[in-house]
């Protein structure tokens, strides 16, 4: 089974990504909003997709807020993470945004909370696992 993890600071929306993912998705579910797990589950492959949320303002990071962006883009820098398929999800900015919070991040995909097409975003985030 394939392995999701979420990373998002309000609880509800966590609770609604996971039971899609898990119940209409049939994957895995991992949550943290802490940096460095992140970066230790991307690293040891315990995760095969993520979700990111842009905002996270109590994600701290050697000493510093950072953003899910700013994550993503660690990610994306580091040749043992760079390949696991990274989400932007985020209820802040518009189609323009996202154009550039994709160019930031070099994340792989982006999505407007809320969202409201299920099916159409669990087909991205299943056509984005890796085989």
């Amino acid at each position: 089974m394939k392995t999701v993890l979420i990373v998002e600071d309000d609880p509800a929306n966590l609770f609604v990504f996971a039971k899609m993912v898990s119940k209409r998705g049939g994957l895995a579910v991992k949550h943290t909003e802490d940096v460095a797990e992140v970066l230790t589950i991307a690293g040891t492959g315990a995760a095969d997709i993520i979700l990111m949320d842009v905002s996270l303002p109590h994600s701290e990071y050697q000493g510093k807020v950072v953003s899910g962006i700013e994550i993503s883009k660690m990610l994306k820098a580091n040749p043992q993470t760079a390949k696991v398929p990274v989400i932007l999800v985020t209820s802040e900015g518009t189609a323009s945004d996202a154009k550039q919070y994709l160019m930031e991040s070099r994340a792989d995909g982006y999505f407007a909370k809320p969202i409201v097409d299920w099916p159409k975003f669990l087909a991205q985030l299943n056509s984005m696992l890796p085989a």
